[in-house]
């Protein structure tokens, strides 16, 4: 009982180092460090002896060390604006696969929307010395981080361009996506169209609301106040603009949805109603396409975002990138039926 208890208390805290590998295979540190770092000078015998004593021990090698030796730690990181969006799913997969095939370790976070936390998950990230960040900006004003890039860690934003600072930004054609999505409700008839969308201090969600001015502008159509709700995406907000443009004097006939959010909340409003609005959102939406009407969207490529950011994140690293950039990927219209119905006679 008296050993059982010793190893439970020991079991955290106290991990095996090299002199205790060494010492239960009656070797020198130097030798340990040689099969731990794969150098030669060692025979298989007493390889293999040291490779027993690391299994047995639950040995695994500090990289500390080898990072102060090297200047890097084979880590970067990536802040999100939330984990549990799904746009954010694929993008993430993307930098990690990025990461894996460069040998490194993916360390990622969540600002929740919010700058302080941004700034506060950034700086913890740099002190424990990633080699790179890939950042989804919260705020507009990212020149705490120019002492950390002048050190240099390789930093790229994606989804919204830095504030205030010169760096590579990896962005959808968010302006474009939403006039084609608006234009595409106006071929079909429409001319009292509301636009729901997120809070307008945030770039997508002010390119998405010019789009939508642009398209109604080419088409000759004057923009009612009330046709236009921008402010947080949670449920309530987004059913209370949904439900007003619905049942104003003159309603409007259709919703373009400045993202994913925003679109699961009408889909459900349009739902309770029973009266055929049409719909297109921006962002795709899981089962999209098995509703009824299927849900026309504006589609970006959340992985291409995530996979373009972090290749040239690992060019920079190579120094193979000097110049900062503005990459613009496209978007896509996918019709599926919400975007086709016509106006209620």
């Amino acid at each position: 009982m008296a050993e059982t208890a010793r190893r439970t208390v020991n079991r955290y805290g106290n991990r095996p180092t090299m002199k205790d590998v060494a010492a239960r295979a009656g070797v020198g540190l130097k030798t340990v460090s040689r099969v731990v770092n794969g150098e030669p000078g060692v025979t298989p015998d007493t390889e293999r002896r040291v490779q027993e004593a690391i299994e047995a021990l639950g040995f695994r090698r500090n990289d500390s060390a080898r990072v102060l030796r090297k200047g890097r730690t084979a880590s970067i990181g990536l802040v999100l604006e939330d984990l549990a969006d799904p746009f954010y799913g694929p993008l993430s997969r993307a930098v990690e696969e990025v990461a894996r095939a460069h040998g490194a370790l993916l360390i990622n976070g969540s600002s929740a929307e919010d700058p302080e936390r941004e700034q506060e998950l950034v700086l913890a990230l740099c002190a424990r010395r990633v080699d790179g960040l890939v950042v989804i900006p919260a705020g507009d004003d990212h020149r705490y981080l120019e002492p950390e890039m002048r050190a240099g860690v390789a930093t790229v934003f994606v989804d919204r361009p830095a504030g205030r600072i010169d760096a590579d930004v990896v962005l959808s054609d968010s302006f474009g996506g939403a006039r084609d999505g608006v234009a595409h409700l106006i071929a079909h008839g429409h001319r009292r169209i509301g636009f729901i969308g997120d809070m307008p201090r945030i770039h997508t969600a002010a390119e998405r609301l010019r789009g939508y001015r642009t398209a109604m502008e080419e088409a000759g159509i004057e923009v009612e106040d009330g046709w236009m709700s921008l402010g947080v995406t949670d449920p309530e907000r987004v059913r209370r603009a949904a439900e007003e443009m619905l049942s104003a004097p003159t309603p409007v006939t259709a919703v373009f949805a400045g993202n994913n959010r925003v679109t699961v909340t009408v889909v459900r409003v349009i739902a309770e109603r029973g009266r055929p609005v049409a719909l297109v959102g921006f962002d795709d939406i899981e089962l999209a396409d098995l509703l009824r009407p299927g849900v026309t969207v504006v589609a970006q490529d959340a992985a291409a975002l995530g996979r373009t950011a972090a290749e040239r994140l690992f060019r920079q690293l190579d120094g193979g990138l000097i110049v900062p950039e503005r990459i613009e990927l496209p978007t896509r219209l996918i019709t599926r039926g919400s975007g086709e119905i016509p106006p209620a006679v």
